[in-house]
C-alpha cells in the first residue's frame, strides 16, 4: 500500500469513530443546503427542481464512493489533494486542494454571514466575527470538542427540519399539483440548480480531511461518508417536498427565507422564531465544519511546501494543526467583517466540483487490489461535476476558472523557482 506521509513527525491522535465522523458529515450538509441553496436552485430549475436534488445526488453518490475508495486506502489529512497527488501527480493534488482552501474559506464567511443575518440582521458582519472567533476557539482546544458539538447541533436542525415537514405536509394549504413538472423547467435549469444544490451535499469531503484523525480509517470511513450522504438525501428530499407542496415552485423561488415562508403558509406562525434559530444554528454547524477541514488540507499543503511550511505545526497539547486553524479563522474573519460573500456561494460550488472532478480522475486509475469501484462511478462523477459546473452562472464559472488559474500560475512561478534556485 502507498505511503501517504513518510517521513512526517508532527501526527495527529485518531480519536473519532463512524458516528462521530458521520456527524461532522452532517453538521456540515445539512446546515448550508436547506437554509441557503433551495430558494436559488428554484429559481433556476422552477418545477424541475426535485429533478435538480436527484442530479445532484447522484454526482454526490460517485463522488462520496470514489472519496471512500481513496481515503480507506489514503488515510491522511487532505482529501483530495493527497489522492490527486498520489495518483495523477503533484499539479493535480496541487489544484484540487487550492480549490478546496479558496473555495471553502469563501463558504467559511458565507456561513458566518448567515448566522449573523438570522441573529441580528443589524449586527451581521459583528455577530459574524463572533462566530468564527468562537468556532476556531472550539478546534483548537482539540477535534473531540468539535465532533461532541457537532452532534449537538445536528440534533437541533434534524428537530427543527423535522417539524417544518410535519407542518408542511399537515396543513390546509397542501397541493400535490405543485410537484408536477411544467414547461418551465428547462434542461439548463435543471443542471444550473443541481450545481447549486450540490454545494449543499459536499460536507462528506469534510470526513475524507480528517482521515488522519478517525481510529481504523479503511473501515470508518468508507461507512460513515455513504451512511451520511444517505441520511442528508433523505431530509433534503422530505423538506423540498413538504416547501413546494405548500408555496409550489414559484413561492419557494421568491422565498427569502424558504422554510420560515412555509411555516407561515402551514398556518403555523409559532414555528416561525424556532426556524430562524435552527437557520442560526444550521450556520453554525456548518462553520464548524468547514473551518475543520480548511485547516486540514491547509495543513497537507503546508507540509508539502505548497504552504508556507510553518502551517504543518501540529499543537503539543491539542494535537490539532493550530497555526493553519488560527490562519483560517483569521481570514475567515475579515472576510465577514469586511466584504458581502453572498455572491461567493456560486464560486464556492464551483470550486468543489473542480475539487471532486480530480478525486473521481484520481478513483479511476485504482486497480481492483486497492479497492476500485466500478468504472461507471469515477466516469459519471467526472462527467457530473464538469458538467455542473459550467451549467453555473456566468460570473461564478468566470471567477472560479480564474483563481484556478491563478492557482496554476502560482505552482507553475514555485516550479520554476526551485528550478533555477
Amino acid at each position: 500500500m502507498p505511503s501517504t506521509a513518510p517521513g512526517v513527525p508532527d501526527e495527529l491522535q485518531r480519536r473519532l469513530g463512524v458516528p462521530d465522523a458521520v456527524m461532522i458529515g452532517l453538521g456540515s450538509m445539512i446546515g448550508a443546503g436547506i437554509f441557503a441553496s433551495l430558494a436559488p436552485a428554484a429559481r433556476a430549475a422552477g418545477s424541475g427542481l426535485l429533478i435538480g436534488l436527484a442530479c445532484a445526488a447522484v454526482v454526490a453518490y460517485c463522488n462520496a464512493t470514489s472519496s471512500a475508495r481513496l481515503a480507506a486506502l489514503y488515510p491522511a489529512s487532505g482529501g483530495t489533494y493527497v489522492y490527486g497527488r498520489e495518483r495523477l501527480g503533484e499539479f493535480w493534488g496541487y489544484l484540487a486542494g487550492w480549490a478546496f482552501v479558496v473555495g471553502k474559506t469563501a463558504s467559511c464567511a458565507a456561513m458566518a454571514l448567515t448566522v449573523g443575518s438570522y441573529l441580528w440582521p443589524g449586527q451581521a458582519h459583528t455577530v459574524a466575527v463572533a462566530a468564527v472567533v468562537a468556532l476556531t476557539a472550539v478546534n483548537y482546544a482539540g477535534v473531540q470538542k468539535s465532533a461532541l458539538l457537532t452532534r449537538v447541533i445536528v440534533a437541533v436542525v434534524l428537530a427543527v427540519l423535522a417539524a417544518v415537514v410535519v407542518a408542511s405536509l399537515t396543513s390546509g394549504a397542501v397541493d400535490t399539483d405543485r410537484l408536477g413538472v411544467g414547461a418551465d423547467a428547462s434542461f439548463g435549469g435543471v443542471l444550473q440548480a443541481a450545481g447549486l444544490l450540490f454545494f449543499a451535499f459536499a460536507g462528506y469531503a469534510r470526513i475524507a480531511t480528517l482521515g488522519e484523525e478517525v481510529r481504523d480509517p479503511a473501515r470508518t470511513i468508507p461507512r460513515a461518508i455513504p451512511i451520511a450522504l444517505g441520511i442528508t438525501l433523505v431530509v433534503y428530499t422530505a423538506v423540498a417536498v413538504g416547501v413546494l407542496l405548500v408555496l409550489g415552485p414559484d413561492g419557494l423561488a421568491a422565498a427569502g427565507a424558504p422554510l420560515t415562508d412555509a411555516a407561515r403558509a402551514a398556518g403555523t406562525d409559532w414555528l416561525v422564531p424556532v426556524v430562524r434559530v435552527g437557520a442560526a444554528v444550521a450556520a453554525l454547524g456548518s462553520l464548524l465544519a468547514l473551518i475543520l477541514g480548511v485547516s486540514r488540507t491547509t495543513l497537507a499543503m503546508a507540509r508539502d511546501h505548497h504552504l508556507p511550511h510553518a502551517l504543518a505545526a501540529v499543537h503539543p497539547r491539542f494535537k490539532v494543526p493550530h497555526r493553519a486553524e488560527l490562519l483560517v479563522g483569521a481570514v475567515v474573519a475579515t472576510l465577514a467583517a469586511a466584504a458581502d460573500v453572498r455572491t461567493a456561494i456560486g464560486f464556492s460550488s464551483f470550486g468543489v466540483l473542480a475539487y471532486y472532478a480530480v478525486a473521481n480522475a484520481s478513483a479511476w486509475t485504482l486497480t481492483p487490489a486497492e479497492g476500485r469501484p466500478a468504472r461507471i462511478i469515477p466516469a459519471t462523477g467526472l462527467t457530473g461535476c464538469l458538467v455542473l459546473a459550467f451549467a453555473l452562472p456566468v460570473s461564478s464559472v468566470i471567477t472560479g476558472a480564474a483563481v484556478l488559474a491563478v492557482g496554476a500560475a502560482a505552482y507553475g512561478l514555485r516550479r520554476a523557482l526551485v528550478r533555477h534556485g
